[in-house]
């Protein structure tokens, strides 16, 4: 039973030919206008397909509708109203973008993503996007599993991911990105890819590294360049491609023999203790006073392969294991640690490296922004169309 009737017949719109109903849009296509985004795309994206045509006209028509808050391209249809089409230099329909993207071929992809690190260099070189880089800046590299539903998607098969720290297999595809930050900057994605759901992290790290320096110094980061990572990524490949780049390395260490007996070998006069939570500086002592200690030693990585075994820094950082039937009167006999290893080679002291590397947690916050925003879905069964949508939301990074 419907209580109104005259409900259905109401429509609003939005048709003054003057006006945009989100004004943010405004100067951030201005931004990418004097940065020469559709230029940019109109210069080195070439499509064969007869759909492929303009993408001077629909790549920033696709960025802009990710801005306003598109989720798909059906969401596209939010741009047709009031003074957009002036503002974007032309509107396409969304059924125009929708058969733009499926004509993406996976090399079109790679020519998107040149046009990112080019527009990103020109970005850089027009506003202050990474203050400080000249002195310090991070990469953090890390990869999220993208949950699917559709049975058509390409490339969607199962793949390890952790959600509230418990380990799940999901249905989707992997997502492996860049991000560039410094001490006084927010994160910027410097480089993303679309991969197989099954794909491990450290698959095509190594060049995603690569392609992630050339980029950071492409935006004027000329200091000291950190790349950082988690244990997926702890790799003779991986770690070599950041030093073969230019950069140092941070990574998080995967626990097996060879490391517990380099962190037995520390004695106990090396561990130094860290501010770390609930920690309390000591004025007597002149020091932290926590659960919380670090210590370093040198490290020989890799050594089963052939010609790629690299020497650095192994940094440890061990929280004692706290004993949770303390408060019903069994106290402890010995402390008991958890440990934790980053394998670096970073020029900082052993205290600065060892925050520097817990501050990796970040890219977290990027990854979740990136998946409440445009890649909330991933809307074709287009592998390659898949994957070129997954790559605009990097010129959202830079909307800041």
């Amino acid at each position: 039973m419907r209580l109104l009737h005259g409900l259905a017949k109401i429509h609003a719109s939005f048709d003054d030919p003057n006006l945009v109903s989100r004004a943010g849009l405004v100067p951030v296509v201005a931004l990418a206008r004097r940065a020469g985004l559709a230029a940019l795309a109109g210069e080195y994206v070439a499509l064969a397909d007869r759909c492929g045509v303009n993408p001077h006209l629909k790549v920033p028509c696709l960025v802009g509708g990710m801005i306003a808050g598109a989720g798909s391209t059906g969401d596209m249809d939010l741009l047709r109203h009031g003074a957009m089409p002036a503002l974007l230099g032309g509107i396409r329909a969304p059924t125009a973008l929708g058969s733009f993207l499926r004509s993406f071929s996976w090399g079109n992809v790679l020519q998107l993503q040149k046009v990112h690190r080019v527009f990103l260099g020109e970005l850089a070189r027009r506003t202050p996007l990474l203050p400080g880089a000249d002195v310090l800046a991070f990469l953090d590299i890390d990869s999220m599993q993208k949950r699917v539903y559709g049975h058509k998607k390409q490339g969607a098969a199962f793949g390890h991911t952790k959600i509230q720290g418990k380990s799940l297999l999901i249905r989707g595809l992997n997502a492996p990105a860049a991000t560039i930050s410094t001490p006084l900057g927010a994160p910027v994605i410097a480089a993303a890819r679309l991969r197989g759901g099954n794909a491990n992290s450290a698959r095509g790290a190594a060049s995603l590294a690569t392609e992630a320096v050339a980029t950071a110094r492409a935006t004027g980061c000329t200091g000291t360049l950190v790349a950082r990572a988690g244990s997926a990524f702890y790799s003779a490949a991986f770690t070599g491609a950041v030093r073969a780049a230019g950069a140092f390395f941070s990574v998080t260490v995967q626990m097996n023999s060879h490391v517990r007996a380099a962190i037995a070998a520390i004695g106990e006069d090396a561990w130094t203790p860290v501010k770390y939570p609930r920690a309390v500086w000591d004025d007597q002592l002149r020091r932290w006073v926590s659960d919380a200690q670090v210590a370093e030693t040198e490290y020989t990585a890799f050594t089963s392969k052939k010609g790629q075994a690299i020497t650095a820094r192994l940094i440890v950082r061990r929280v004692k294991d706290r004993n949770r039937q303390a408060a019903c009167g069994q106290d402890e006999l010995f402390p008991l640690w958890r440990y934790h290893a980053v394998f670096t080679d970073s020029p900082f002291t052993l205290i600065q490296a060892e925050a520097q590397h817990r501050d990796h947690a970040q890219v977290e916050q990027v990854f979740a922004d990136w998946t409440d925003g445009p890649l909330a879905h991933l809307p074709s069964g287009s592998f390659p169309a898949n994957a070129a949508w997954c790559y605009r939301p990097i010129y959202l990074g830079t909307d800041r």
